[in-house]
């Protein structure tokens, strides 16, 4: 477990500073959110049946969700770009333990993730925003974001482990954006047809997106839902435990293969 913590430490650091010397991809990831929540806040929202500050106050919640969702694009990327590029061979043949490597990625994505929240907080703050439910549940929030963004990032190493080429993991990895389309992160899913609602509902991210609504104190849980949306917390808690279970296992296993 030392020699993880250790090696996981070093590699942490070597992603950090890819961060700091590419402010460009920082600030276009940051930006991004925060372009999506303003067009969705004043433009999607005056053509619902809810009143703009309503469906602010529904919509920052799942724009963050949303935003940690995005953890499977960015580690897939990362993943593959180290992988094609010859630097995980370069690790697997360092004295260190094998799981340092997709550990260390991913605990970098998430101290990114956390700092990267907070402007995102803040403009949603600025649109009328805010979190009702207490600051003890409010953390709680906070916590289910970094916890479904490890499970995310998981879901995404394993994929760029796995992916033919960058190219290809760039595609897949685009392809992620429809994730939140197809839950209730932008919209509720009352109004879809049955079995559109069925998927929607067992996203994890429609989960994940209740349970922050929830602890926020801005929307209660739907009544008649799938029981992952019924009970949120629980529910949310379940999907990040097996992604993060089956996913990192896994991910671990296939860098510690020296054909890939």
């Amino acid at each position: 477990m030392s020699a993880v913590i250790h090696d996981g430490t070093a590699v942490l650091g070597r992603h950090l500073r890819k961060v700091r010397h590419a402010p460009a991809i920082t600030v276009m990831t940051q930006t991004m959110p925060i372009v999506f929540l303003l067009f969705f806040g004043y433009v999607f929202g005056s053509a619902l049946a809810m009143p703009g500050e309503e469906y602010r106050a529904f919509l920052v919640p799942g724009m963050l969700v949303a935003t940690v969702a995005n953890g499977v694009m960015t580690g897939m990327f990362t993943a593959a770009q180290d992988s094609h590029r010859g630097v995980m061979d370069r690790f697997r043949t360092l004295p260190m333990s094998r799981s340092a490597v997709p550990v260390g990625q991913a605990a970098a994505d998430l101290l990114v993730t956390a700092v990267g929240l907070v402007p995102l907080l803040l403009v949603g703050l600025a649109m009328g925003w805010r979190a009702e439910g207490g600051w003890l549940a409010a953390v709680a929030a906070f916590g289910l974001l970094l916890l479904f963004r490890l499970a995310a990032t998981w879901v995404g190493i394993l994929l760029g482990l796995a992916s033919r080429s960058e190219e290809a993991a760039g595609q897949l990895g685009g392809a992620t954006f429809m994730l939140p389309l197809l839950s209730n992160a932008y919209i509720p899913v009352d109004g879809m047809p049955g079995w559109l609602r069925t998927v929607a509902e067992w996203n994890p991210i429609s989960a994940v997106t209740t349970a922050v609504r929830d602890l926020f104190g801005n929307a209660p849980v739907p009544e008649g839902a799938a029981w992952p949306v019924a009970h949120p917390v629980a529910g949310s808690l379940a999907w990040c435990a097996v992604l993060i279970g089956v996913c990192g296992t896994l991910a671990v296993r296939r860098y510690a293969r020296t054909d890939r």
